[in-house]
């Protein structure tokens, strides 16, 4: 695969970004695709070592070494085929992914691995502006009815599959436009929302039908100003009902001050800007301008808020993690071919951001009711001898203030929105999301399936994405008998 001399010749090139400077004057993606030329290098290093251990470390099991090979001769158009053979949106995963590929790279385990992520980017960018995506409408109908519920990557995925195998399917958001947290979540720096519109015109010609503004479940618990369709009406009019809702609930902060204002939930300030960038008008939107921020929580939506902060003029931001400081270079030998534990530093952090390790928050302190300060202490973990797990306790003489004039809360998600499972009647596992495994991913209700993280708990795009498009399988086999789609 590739040149079969090239990993020792070539070295891996990164895809270029604006200075941090000037990107956090705007609102746009900063990251550059490569350039034909660097590409076929960059496709060049792909070994041909044998096992290719990079697809199993891919979700949706791209074949990785055929489109490296492909690229690295000049042919474009059959390595975006083999591309979109295993992933309906490789602009989202060329942008946002982690790239657990290249974590697995065979080449990485004494050497950069692959830029394999930045190839996937070439590839469907290329495609896109050569006009090789097109629709890929059913031959024929097969007159069955399929709602899918929730509009983020799995129900993406999941509907525009069944669509390409001839079912009628409804797409359902509550939200006022498709895309889930795709659209709302991630901030447009990172993903350009004209990304999705493009994919949402190609999914409307191949025959799906989008319900923005939709809530689904019972009246009584829909935001307002949405339409609402009830489970008993999706049950009568579609052959099969798809829940991909997303795992939405996110994981609090119980300590003294957390009701004071100032104290938000780091979605509530990714999906404000987001929208009063997609030209809504937001009333009283959180904003970073001029303030001190902490963001609590050292993961992507972390990062994001990060970004987010700085990009809004905040007078200082400072994130940190309950966790220790993970090293800088992960032992490989061990960790391979693995997703390895090691301190990442994304693009956000590059732009201004003082961070922490090894911190807890005690409480929260204000006047008038708005919060000012944030009261925290250092904390050390220790292996307990009975019971073999990790815990914490804090280090004497250790706590400390922080001045703070926002508090951004992004420690995940912990599950489902529970009234939406409790709506249809849905059993729910131990984590609080849907309970139904990924042969069938079906619930214990007749005809109801779910994937994505509304059935696995907060995850990757690629994993819903991959879930998506299984589940697509399972419900096509229920409908037809039958399928022909791709797992």
């Amino acid at each position: 695969m590739g040149k079969i001399t090239g990993f020792l010749e070539l070295q891996r090139v990164e895809e270029r970004h604006e200075p941090p400077q000037v990107r956090v004057r705007h609102w746009k993606e900063f990251v550059e695709r490569l350039d034909d030329e660097h590409a076929r290098q960059q496709g060049a290093r792909c070994m041909d070592c044998g096992i290719p251990f990079c697809h199993n470390g891919c979700p949706v099991n791209n074949i990785i070494p055929d489109w490296n090979d492909l690229v690295y001769r000049g042919q474009w158009r059959r390595a975006l085929d083999v591309l979109h053979s295993t992933n309906n949106f490789p602009e989202f995963t060329g942008r946002i992914c982690p790239a657990p590929c290249e974590a697995a790279c065979t080449l990485n385990i004494n050497d950069d691995a692959v830029g394999i992520k930045s190839i996937e980017h070439f590839i469907i960018d290329k495609g896109w502006e050569e006009g090789w995506v097109v629709p890929q409408a059913a031959a024929r109908k097969t007159g069955r009815k399929v709602a899918v519920v929730g509009s983020g990557p799995a129900g993406l995925a999941c509907a525009q599959q069944l669509a390409r195998a001839g079912h009628a399917v409804t797409l359902f958001e509550k939200s006022n436009r498709i895309g889930g947290l795709l659209r709302y979540g991630i901030p447009d720096f990172k993903l350009d929302k004209g990304l999705i519109n493009r994919r949402l015109a190609q999914m409307e010609a191949e025959g799906v039908e989008f319900m923005p503004s939709t809530y689904v479940g019972n009246a009584t618990d829909a935001p307002e100003g949405v339409a609402v369709r009830t489970p008993q009406e999706l049950h009568a009019e579609f052959d099969a009902i798809v829940l991909t809702g997303g795992a939405e609930t996110p994981r609090d902060l119980p300590v003294p001050g957390r009701e004071l204002r100032g104290v938000h939930f780091a979605m509530d300030f990714l999906r404000q800007q987001n929208m009063v960038n997609a030209g809504d008008r937001v009333p009283r939107q959180i904003s970073a301008r001029d303030k001190h921020v902490i963001v609590i929580g050292g993961g992507d939506t972390g990062s994001d808020c990060v970004g987010t902060s700085n990009r809004q003029g905040a007078a200082s931001v400072t994130q940190f993690e309950l966790m220790p400081r993970l090293p800088e270079v992960e032992d490989k030998p061990l960790t391979w071919p693995y997703w390895p534990a090691r301190l990442r530093t994304s693009s956000s952090h590059e732009e201004g951001c003082e961070r922490d390790w090894a911190v807890a928050t005690k409480a929260l302190e204000g006047r008038n009711g708005k919060v000012e300060k944030l009261i925290a202490a250092r904390v050390e973990w220790f292996r307990d001898k009975a019971t073999g797990q990790m815990k914490m306790r804090e280090v004497e003489g250790s706590q400390f203030e922080l001045k703070a004039d926002l508090v951004l809360l992004a420690m995940g998600f912990v599950a489902p929105v529970r009234s939406v499972l409790d709506a249809f009647g849905v059993e729910a596992d131990a984590r609080g999301s849907v309970r139904a495994d990924t042969v069938n991913y079906r619930s214990n209700v007749d005809k109801v399936f779910a994937a994505g993280d509304m059935r696995r708990g907060q995850s990757l795009v690629v994993w819903a994405i991959r879930e998506g498009r299984q589940c697509a399988r399972a419900v096509d086999e229920f409908l037809m008998g039958s399928s022909t789609l791709p797992r």
